[in-house]
């Protein structure tokens, strides 16, 4: 009886004698609050309880993008420091080896554990490893070194630079010692900028005795997110290292990235098991005011009483000059035009002289380039797509026309944005023209197409009247409208200078590029050749056109949804690169100023070309 009294009392002094600061305190503590030069926010939070729910962070009010929470008592990387310089001798370093072979026993199997002794020299014992073999054997045979001194900012800065290559986020260092620092080359500010490089968080335990100074200790704690320990004895680090082990289940570790600006102060808001800390904490660097825009007119005519009626009596005159000379200048066209049926040819004739004056000095490299790259089916692609836009330009000076404005906007986007808006600019540029002409292409085509079932009826009723089919064809000129009657006049003109009408036909059907027409052409070549009824056949081929046209409508007309529909897949990444780079163009930097954002960027367009292929593949249909 008496004996488990002495053990209660013994159990009732040691826990009198141990001071935790302030590990054991009930309410949400937000330690270690700082704001890299990269605008990067760290900080360290311990809540009152255990819980797997992290604690709310918010800055000035508003929810953090980004945010990294890391616990400290699930998978970590734990260094444990052990001092075993002379004042450790006999019982306080056997008690603190017995505590620390508690602590890894006790531990979670994913926790790696690394053990360094320290004295006149720090030394890691063995390496960071989940398994606890190796560093139960290591503090078992824990010894005091023989030379007085000891080292333990070294300590922490060797235990920083083995857990910065640690895989685990988690990352703890538990540092034990009763003495003073003697013998570190490290200074303390080096310790704590090496732990917080680290992540890693130190939780100093002191063994008190009458030389020892707590000061610098309390600091690399406080600096660095921990927990400052003290113990009246050794006896007391096994229940310290519980103390430990409890409060990691408690403390989140989160960083997130900032927009505020530099030298702006921000409030930072967390929340947790119901209560809610806040911290006040400053961007690093200089706050640069944004210059308050200048009026484009001075303050005194803004604000006296007659300025705005000058203004309004300014708008208004500007007004009445517009529409004077706007007046002016259609009764000019309108003279111009009354006596342009008189004067017209002299100034077209020396319009024409000239134009081929100022052609005159690119004529031999327009010779040289036209014989170089004549032979290519590309260079007659793009004649026959001038000609079917109706564009009077020859190939060759499109050609130069293209690569013209390929360098200038090559130029400009170089100036803007760098090589790859360089690239991108340049390419777009050549391309600008191209699309240009091949919308005009498609256009007239288009309208051709529509002109087609009407021109045939016009020309089976002239056939029927007993016209010939010359004569047919020069109604269609004379009734017709563009671009069907400049063509058909064109193929008069042909047959007028010798060209047999059938090859005139077929070079309007290759120079329209319009499949139905192509169609007709080769079904009154044949009744030509045959004999028969034109008549008849115009009406039939005009009909089955317009059946075709009708079909080919309502394919687009069931087609449309899947194309709406490739029209937004490919668009939609261009508006919210542009919507996203107005709102903050300092986010969409990295992609724009790096050579991952332009791998990605290439990797992207690359994709898309891909998909609307596909895309176009799926929605079209040949009637």
């Amino acid at each position: 009886m008496m004996r488990m009294l002495r053990l209660r009392l013994r159990i009732l002094i040691i826990g009198a004698a141990l001071t935790i600061v302030p590990g054991a305190a009930a309410a949400v503590e937000l330690k270690n609050v700082s704001v890299t030069p990269e605008r990067t926010v760290n900080a360290t939070v311990v809540t009152s309880t255990p819980t797997t729910a992290p604690p709310v962070v918010t800055e000035n009010g508003g929810r953090v993008a980004g945010l990294v929470m890391e616990n400290l008592g699930r998978a970590k990387s734990i260094s444990l420091l052990i001092d075993r310089s002379q004042s450790m001798h006999g019982r306080p370093l056997a008690d603190a080896s017995a505590a620390a072979r508690a602590f890894i026993a006790a531990k979670p199997a994913p926790d790696r554990i690394q053990v360094i002794a320290f004295a006149t020299h720090a030394v890691a014992l063995t390496g960071f490893s989940s398994s606890t073999i190796d560093a139960d054997g290591a503090l078992r045979t824990l010894a005091v070194d023989p030379v007085a001194g000891t080292k333990l900012y070294d300590a922490v800065v060797l235990a920083a630079g083995d857990l910065s290559s640690e895989p685990l986020p988690a990352r703890v260092i538990i540092l034990v010692t009763d003495g003073n620092e003697t013998r570190s080359s490290a200074t303390l500010e080096e310790a704590i900028a090496a732990a917080r490089a680290a992540g890693a968080v130190v939780y100093p335990i002191a063994i008190q005795s009458l030389r020892f100074n707590p000061a610098p200790l309390k600091e690399l704690a406080a600096k660095t997110g921990g927990t400052y320990f003290s113990a009246a004895s050794s006896a007391a680090l096994q229940d310290i290292y519980s103390s430990i082990a409890a409060e990691l289940t408690r403390t989140w570790r989160f960083q997130y990235a900032t927009a505020a600006v530099p030298g702006e102060r921000i409030r930072l808001d967390v929340r947790a098991d119901g209560e809610t800390v806040t911290a006040p904490v400053e961007v690093p660097g200089q706050l640069v005011e944004t210059p308050a825009p200048k009026p484009r007119l001075p303050r005194s005519v803004l604000t006296s009483p007659g300025g705005p009626l000058f203004i309004a009596l300014g708008a208004g005159l500007a007004v009445l000059l517009a529409v004077a000379f706007l007046g002016a200048s259609k009764k000019g066209m309108w003279v111009r035009n009354r006596l342009a049926p008189h004067v017209a040819p002299t100034e077209r004739v020396a319009q024409r002289r000239g134009d081929r004056e100022r052609l005159a000095f690119a004529a031999g490299m327009f010779r040289a380039t036209e014989r170089a790259f004549g032979h290519l089916r590309q260079w007659q692609a793009l004649q026959r797509t001038l000609e079917r836009a109706d564009i009077p330009l020859r190939t060759v000076e499109f050609v130069y026309i293209m690569a013209i404005s390929a360098v200038v906007l090559g130029f400009l986007g170089a100036a803007a944005g760098g090589s790859v808006a360089a690239v991108v600019c340049f390419l777009g540029g050549g391309l600008l023209p191209y699309g240009f002409i091949a919308f005009k292409a498609r256009k007239r085509i288009k309208l051709f197409e529509n002109q087609l079932p009407d021109l045939l009826v016009t020309m089976a009723a002239s056939l029927k009247a007993g016209h010939s089919f010359r004569q047919g064809i020069q109604t269609v000129v004379d009734e017709g409208q563009e671009p069907a009657s400049k063509e058909f006049q064109r193929v008069l003109t042909e047959t007028r200078l010798g060209r047999p009408m059938d090859e005139a036909l077929a070079e309007m059907t290759r120079r329209v590029g319009s499949k139905n027409f192509d169609f007709v052409i080769s079904a009154v070549t044949i009744q030509r050749q045959i004999g028969g009824s034109l008549a008849s056949l115009f009406d039939m081929v005009a009909d089955t056109v317009r059946q075709r046209q009708q079909f080919q409508r309502k394919i687009k007309g069931l087609t449309a949804m899947g194309r709406m529909s490739a029209y937004v897949l490919i668009g939609l990444p261009f508006f919210v690169l542009g919507t996203v780079t107005l709102i903050n163009a300092e986010y969409m930097d990295p992609l724009y100023h790096s050579s991952t954002g332009h791998k990605l960027m290439i990797g992207m367009l690359v994709m898309m070309a891909i998909g609307s292929l596909i895309l176009r593949k799926i929605v079209s249909f040949k009637a």
